[in-house]
């Protein structure tokens, strides 16, 4: 809708007084300002006319200056929101921002009562609906979240969303279910939703257990937490089996989570729960073990290689919040991340550096529900620098775009120049109400009841009230006084009670006033940093024994690494190899005079020949026709749920040792990006289960497109062994549950030492 002149005008004079009013500002900076009724990034600006009705002139970004249209575009609320909780404050801009959301979660519910992504994304996706739920959802709309998670239930177990390489095993994040899930249950209390959820999590958990843990490290394979571009994330020359091979830091959080959740739930069900506290420990381990950076004070991105790993030392905003909140992190490591991860003036980018050349989307961006959970995890550190830095940006973008946008572009704060930014984005919704339930309100839901812990920066004091907020048998009327992050006084229905704490078992409607101290112990810091990128990958060529590296005026050294310990750190950009013939796996990192690394180029593998074996596939079965060119031998063989399910094979070894066995195949199902149609396998040794054997997409109809899957270690005695390729039902089954399909043309056998 346009306003009309006069309005404007008349508009614009209460604005100028109000701007006036230094106790009106919320929070500065040098890019934009965030009042009580207002956002101003000069010359673009949105004005709160009422808790129901905003205005904004806000056009995009042009030659990095706001640009502003000549007239004004509004949201009025049209929706009946009298059923759920009303939250009134005397900060209009936050009142108004919390009816736009209700409003937005409601416009998200599909006909069929479950949620959809937002706007431009009318499905129903696992990670999206898991975070929102996780965030706020469970807490306003219970039931539709309930549906909308059945509706990502398939045999018992949650389905991956279509994804890199043929989605689940190589992108793995579906554990995000059981966040949600758990959320809904503390809010509920509902029984028999907790024993439904346990055993589809449960079941879930299992798989995974068999197919991307790794023993190594205790953590899991695959790839990023929500950031599915690969491109986005990952160094070019990553295929997909690459990318499988990645232990990611949100993504490992999540599963770190999911087996707590498994713990907590088989304890209300009065089941044994040690081993999944085990496997939480085990993975809470590989995490601070191997991700965590004492000199950055901040986990890294990933581990990445092919059959040795090094760290990416980018940051990953989602993972470090959840490992904050998650207590991955112990207290100090909690301070250090929120005091140390690099963040912008728009917000805490995905990553940080960003991937040069790449375009915006969750690379140079910055995402409101990872922001919302950045948010908390200031809160849970302490750090109201970092938590009013944080909001600010949540509603510096929600104002201008008159609606909760999927992302922003880091550089300079604009929603209509990334690659996709649909309006009403389920998530960015979800993180825009958890600020008034998890952050202001401190609702913290458990399984006896609700734990307040309120965090209330001091430019946000004064009076709150939440009503009609209903919680199981109860109806509460809350009110918030004052600011800091310590409770003074909790008093219900009149009554000052020990702690802030509201039973499970209330039953009625009843008045809650909770009153803050008016004080922070301290303010903490940020770590305000330029949208910076690092160099490109780095590349190289092998001369013989000697390696040259790519040269850069920027690059200030190298760093090489062998088999995944660094050998050498040097200015010189021609290395000598250390291969002695036997198996080594090298890789390169440039770092450049910001202190920034590059990717590693594509791992550098040194062999000698007579430590590889191969053998030919059509050796054990019958020959397949795919119209396949480029292979080995004289064929091929089909590996299908009907056909070689129990492939055999045998392998003359001549010397006792450590091996590692992969197999060259096509997959031709799908996209590199897309689709559900990852072959999985089961290797056995006799009847040894050695590990799972993971065949992602490699293009669709691309069947002579030809590559290794995993390499799974193991040892060997010399003489001949027998191995079996199996499809296990159940366990190796895909996301697509029917095509589960490679072409196998020969099996490889490296000797390491």
């Amino acid at each position: 809708m346009k306003l009309s002149i006069l309005y404007l005008l008349f508009m614009l004079m209460c604005f100028s007084a109000t701007s006036q009013d230094r106790k009106s500002v919320i929070y500065k900076s040098d890019k934009f300002t965030v009042y009580s009724d207002s956002v101003i990034q000069s010359p673009c600006k949105a004005f709160v006319l009422s808790p129901e009705h905003l205005i904004s002139n806000y056009q995009g970004v042009k030659d990095e200056k706001c640009y502003a249209q000549p007239n004004y575009s509004d949201w009025k609320l049209t929706t009946d929101l009298t059923s759920f909780p009303r939250y009134k404050s005397n900060i209009q801009l936050v009142d108004a921002f919390y009816n736009l959301s209700v409003e937005e979660m409601l416009k998200d519910v599909r006909s069929d009562g479950a949620f959809m992504a937002g706007e431009a994304w009318t499905g129903v996706w696992t990670r999206d609906i898991s975070y929102s739920i996780d965030l706020a959802l469970a807490i306003i709309n219970p039931e539709a979240s309930k549906i909308s998670l059945m509706k990502k239930v398939q045999n018992k177990k949650i389905i991956q969303d279509t994804g890199t390489g043929g989605s689940w095993p190589v992108s793995t994040d579906r554990v995000v279910w059981s966040l949600a899930a758990w959320e809904i249950y503390k809010v509920t209390g509902d029984k028999e939703w907790l024993a439904n959820a346990f055993q589809i999590i449960k079941n879930t958990a299992n798989d995974d257990q068999l197919t991307i843990n790794n023993h190594a490290t205790g953590m899991r394979f695959g790839e990023s937490s929500f950031m599915d571009w690969r491109s986005q994330t990952y160094p070019a020359w990553m295929e997909p089996i690459d990318i499988f091979h990645s232990q990611d830091l949100g993504t490992n959080a999540v599963h770190y989570r999911t087996y707590q959740i498994l713990s907590l739930m088989a304890r209300e069900l009065k089941l044994p729960d040690a081993e999944y506290k085990a496997a939480a420990a085990k993975i809470k381990d590989g995490i601070n073990r191997y991700l965590w950076m004492k000199d950055k004070g901040y986990y890294a991105q990933y581990l990445y290689g092919k059959n040795y790993s090094i760290i990416s030392k980018r940051s990953d905003a989602l993972g470090e919040a959840l490992c904050v909140l998650f207590g991955i992190a112990n207290p100090a490591q909690q301070k250090q991340i929120i005091a140390n991860t690099p963040v912008t003036e728009f917000g805490t980018p995905c990553i940080f550096p960003q991937i040069p050349n790449s375009f915006s989307y969750h690379n140079n961006s910055v995402w409101p529900f990872v922001q919302a959970y950045w948010t908390l995890a200031a809160a849970k550190a302490g750090n109201q620098k970092a938590v009013l830095q944080s909001i600010a940006t949540i509603y510096r973008v929600a104002a201008l775009a008159l609606s909760n946008r999927e992302n922003l572009v880091a550089t300079n704060g604009d929603y209509k120049t990334t690659a996709g930014s649909s309006p009403r984005q389920l998530w960015s919704v979800a993180g825009n109400l958890s600020m008034v339930f998890k952050l202001y309100y401190g609702m913290d839901f458990q399984t006896d009841g609700i734990r307040f812990k309120p965090f209330v920066p001091q430019s946000i004091e004064g009076n709150k009230t939440l009503s009609n907020f209903k919680y199981r048998d109860a109806v509460l009327n809350i009110e918030l006084k004052g600011f800091g992050n310590t409770v003074k006084s909790f008093v219900v229905d009149g009554k000052k009670m020990k702690e802030p704490f509201i039973s499970a078992d209330l039953k009625g409607t009843h008045s809650v006033v909770i009153e803050l101290n008016n004080h922070f112990p301290n303010t903490g810091k940020i770590n305000f940093r330029n949208v910076d990128s690092s160099l490109p990958t780095l590349t190289w060529e092998q001369k013989g024994d000697f390696v040259i590296l790519k040269q850069d005026a920027k690059i200030r050294k190298y760093v090489g690494f062998k088999n995944g310990v660094q050998f050498i750190e040097t200015t010189n950009n021609r290395i000598k190899l250390l291969s002695e013939g036997k198996y080594a796996e090298y890789m390169f990192k440039a770092i450049d005079d910001k202190g920034y690394e590059t990717f590693s180029d594509k791992p550098l593998i040194t062999i000698a020949k007579d430590k590889v074996l191969n053998v030919e596939a059509e050796q054990y079965a019958d020959k397949a026709n795919y119209n396949a060119t480029g292979y080995t031998g004289d064929g091929y063989v089909e590996l299908s749920k009907t056909q070689n399910t129990n492939f055999p094979f045998r392998i003359t070894i001549p010397e006792e040792g450590d091996y590692f066995i992969d197999f060259r195949y096509a997959n031709g199902s799908g996209s590199t990006t897309d689709d559900n149609k990852c072959a999985v396998r089961t290797l056995f040794n006799d009847a040894k289960n050695v590990g799972a054997v993971v065949l992602p997409q490699r293009g669709g109809n691309e069947w002579s497109n030809w590559g290794y899957s995993n390499a799974l270690k193991v040892h060997l005695t010399k003489g001949e062994h027998q191995f079996y390729l199996r499809f296990v039902p159940n366990v190796n089954d895909n996301m697509n549950l029917e095509v589960n399909t490679a072409i196998l043309d020969a099996i490889r056998v490296i000797r390491i030492h």
